[in-house]
């Protein structure tokens, strides 16, 4: 038994005992221990030959099964120790806390300054007495309504809206309006955007110059030619003739073809003396023998490097001759600095005719769309339209720097509805 060379699993004794009867029964196991039993004994398995005390410290060996025959073995339920629990860790012993610093001590606070007395309030302003309200007057009739107090502004009810009397001026679009465009494209824009006619500037594109090819145009876009203006500028000394006088009859034959009442005129250039000393005389003398009007246009003094001349004969301003029709240029007054309304109102029954544009006083002849300057276009228009002014008003505008045809024609329609918008007056007379 005490030979160490083979151990077995042998219960011990005290774990083996039964509860007592009546006792309480054991909730668990104690853990079992084993005991060395020599294993080399051959009689270790017959009953008789144990000790009396070995009866209860070992169990009966079962028989060896027979060959062949399965074994049959039967798991005994291992009773579970109790797992000796770890040490616990030692704790760590913690770190002294730092002691708080002690806080310095405040400041006192300073005083505050002491407020300023607040100011007395000034005495309320009295309220002014309401005027007294009008009464009303008695249904019979009897007394008379206290006029209005003064000051009082009272509604006056409007029993219709007043109406707007239209002159019976028409507007055209200048063919130099479009430039560089043609001349149909002058016909083609006045339709689309609603002009009243044109007015031929007789410029050095060929078709302005053929009045039948003029008249062509004019009866395929339904635009009636309203004026003709001569070749009279620095550009055009050479269109038709170099003789003043045969552009003028030319420019006079084509409006008669054309059907326009009115031919646009500059006064002569300083050079042309001899044209100049018979210009009077010899447009007096045309007009006996035709309906068409020769309305002599306003010009403006030529400057440069501080220097100003006069390049036109007799005169550049048309209200110091006897011309008994004249064309206003807004563009032109804005050059000479001269009022546009102080013009129209010494011209008087003389002003035959309109060269609506703007011009903001540069030495240059600009003509801006109206309203883009400094001229009083508006209030221009007004007046004519009160005054019933009845020639025409054309649009002669530059649009050499549109970018393409869409601008080109929004800045003549712009000029087309200010032109509408101002040459409109109230009626005197409300319509019934």
């Amino acid at each position: 038994m005490d030979d160490p060379s083979v151990q077995a699993a042998v219960p011990d004794p005290a774990a083996a005992q039964p509860p007592a009867p009546g006792g309480p029964a054991r909730s668990r196991a104690r853990p079992r221990t084993t005991r060395k039993v020599a294993a080399a004994q051959p009689d270790a398995g017959a009953p008789g030959d144990r000790a009396p005390g070995d009866a209860e410290s070992t169990p009966p060996v079962p028989p060896p099964a027979a060959p062949g025959a399965p074994t049959r073995t039967r798991a005994r339920k291992a009773t579970p120790t109790k797992a000796a629990k770890a040490p616990t860790k030692a704790a760590k012993p913690k770190a002294p806390t730092t002691t708080a610093k002690p806080k310095a001590p405040k400041s006192p606070a300073k005083p505050k300054a002491p407020k300023a007395p607040a100011k007395p309030k000034a005495p309320a302003k009295a309220a002014k007495p309401k005027a007294p309200t009008t009464t009303a007057t008695p249904a019979t009739g009897q007394g008379a309504p206290l006029p209005p107090p003064t000051g009082q502004i009272t509604a006056t009810p409007r029993s219709r809206p007043r109406t707007v009397r239209v002159p019976a001026a028409k507007v055209a679009l200048s063919t130099s309006s479009v430039y560089p465009e043609s001349v149909a494209a002058a016909f083609e824009i006045a339709r689309r955007l609603g002009y009243d006619g044109v007015e031929l500037m007789v410029f050095t594109d060929p078709v302005s110059q053929d009045a039948d090819a003029v008249r062509s145009l004019s009866d395929y876009y339904g635009v009636p030619i309203l004026s003709v203006h001569a070749p009279c500028l620095l550009v055009t000394q050479r269109v038709w003739t170099t003789d003043p006088w045969e552009k003028l009859r030319r420019s006079q034959a084509a409006a008669e073809r054309l059907g326009a009442s009115t031919v646009v005129v500059h006064p002569p250039f300083r050079w042309q003396r001899d044209y100049a000393r018979d210009f009077e005389v010899g447009l007096a003398r045309m007009r006996d023998e035709t309906d068409v009007v020769f309305a002599v246009e306003n010009m403006y003094p030529w400057r440069a490097r501080n220097r100003e001349w006069a390049a036109y004969l007799p005169d550049w301003d048309p209200r110091n001759q006897d011309y008994p029709q004249v064309t206003l240029d807004m563009s032109h007054t804005a050059v000479s600095g001269t009022s546009a309304l102080a013009m129209a109102a010494d011209l008087g029954d003389r002003l035959a005719h309109i060269h609506l544009a703007d011009g903001s006083g540069l030495a240059r002849d600009e003509h801006l769309v109206p309203g883009r300057g400094t001229q009083q276009c508006a209030e221009l228009l007004e007046g004519l339209a009160v005054a019933g002014f009845s020639g025409t008003v054309a649009v002669e505008v530059s649009t050499r720097k549109a970018a393409n045809r869409a601008e080109r024609e929004a800045d003549l329609a712009e000029a087309l509805a200010f032109a509408r918008l101002h040459l409109a007056a109230p009626s005197p007379v409300d319509e019934p």
